[in-house]
């Protein structure tokens, strides 16, 4: 994988959709070629608001089919990585910590000490939570997957009830005995 797996955001226009999933609605936002955005319901702690500059478009046209049918696959046990062209917006080392998050695997857990040291930067845990937190592509780059380091639930954009929610549908495939 490459250090920065995400490409340039668009300059221009932005489209969006709306769909259910079994966390809330999700609004998915695109600049036309990548994903930008995908946000828990209204109440998302960084969602932008939708201006009326912005497109809507139903959740199977263009890019939202493809990202449509891998949440479902994903929410139904089926997928555990995701295939999509995103492209967040963020600052450089946003992008380093997102890129770190997408290295979670799917089923485990990581604390933000843990993601400061692997960038070099063992000192950094509450910069790297609050770029966690800034996370603007939630599930598909997996913050929920990062907790306390005491092995607690700690804040999350869509409230932790979605948090405990998606680590559990995560964990559910795991056997009790080895």
């Amino acid at each position: 994988m490459s250090l920065l797996p995400f490409r340039t955001p668009l300059a221009g226009q932005r489209f969006y959709t709306i769909i259910p999933s079994p966390v809330g609605e999700l609004t998915l936002i695109s600049d036309g070629q990548s994903l930008t955005g995908v946000y828990l319901g209204c109440e998302h702690r960084w969602a932008p608001a939708v201006s009326s500059d912005w497109t809507r478009l139903g959740e199977h046209d263009g890019l939202f089919d493809e990202v449509t049918s891998q949440l479902e696959d994903y929410f139904d046990g089926h997928r555990r990585a995701f295939e999509l062209p995103l492209a967040p917006r963020g600052t450089a080392f946003q992008l380093r910590v997102w890129t770190a998050l997408v290295g979670v695997p799917y089923g485990s857990t990581t604390s933000y000490g843990a993601i400061a040291s692997s960038l070099g930067t063992p000192t950094a845990s509450r910069a790297v939570g609050m770029a966690n937190g800034r996370n603007p592509i939630s599930i598909i780059v997996p913050c929920h997957r990062v907790i306390g380091a005491n092995g607690s639930l700690t804040g999350y954009g869509g409230g932790l009830d979605r948090k405990r929610t998606l680590l559990d549908l995560e964990c559910q495939e795991k056997p009790l005995f080895r």
